[in-house]
């Protein structure tokens, strides 16, 4: 299974990336050592969306909280990048796929991503895998 990323990453180009406690969704708890990843900087921290592909190098789930019922889970991971996007994809590319029954790719991502805004590490399906590696 591939992943994706979004979140703040103040220097795209950088070599690795390190994220402490991101939120998971959507099977992102199962990111593992070795795994793809796609990068995307959020549009809500000034980033412009999907910036990079890499390969997760360590993965660590971060203990839940004591008396809190209902948490999201959390991992913090560090990822060393294998790839640098060359066209532009984003929350302006992805916004008119909002069918969300529709089994595109590019609507998946949209969904995932931006139906809720929040920073989230999800897992993505192998047609969304394939459709995000066309863009390195």
């Amino acid at each position: 299974m591939a992943f994706a990323i979004k979140a703040e990453i103040p220097d795209p180009r950088a070599p690795a990336f390190s994220f402490v406690a991101q939120k998971t969704m959507y099977g992102g708890k199962h990111i593992a050592e070795g795994d793809t990843v796609f990068l995307f900087a959020s549009e809500n921290e000034g980033g412009q969306g999907l910036i990079a592909r890499g390969v997760v190098s360590s993965a660590r789930a971060t203990a839940k909280k004591r008396g809190i019922a209902r948490q999201t889970p959390r991992v913090s991971v560090v990822i060393r990048r294998t790839a640098l996007v060359k066209r532009p994809l984003g929350r302006s590319e992805l916004k008119r796929f909002s069918d969300w029954n529709d089994g595109q790719p590019q609507t998946e991502l949209n969904f995932k991503f931006y139906r809720q805004a929040t920073n989230k590490i999800v897992g993505i399906s192998d047609q969304a895998a394939e459709f995000l590696s066309g863009f390195f």
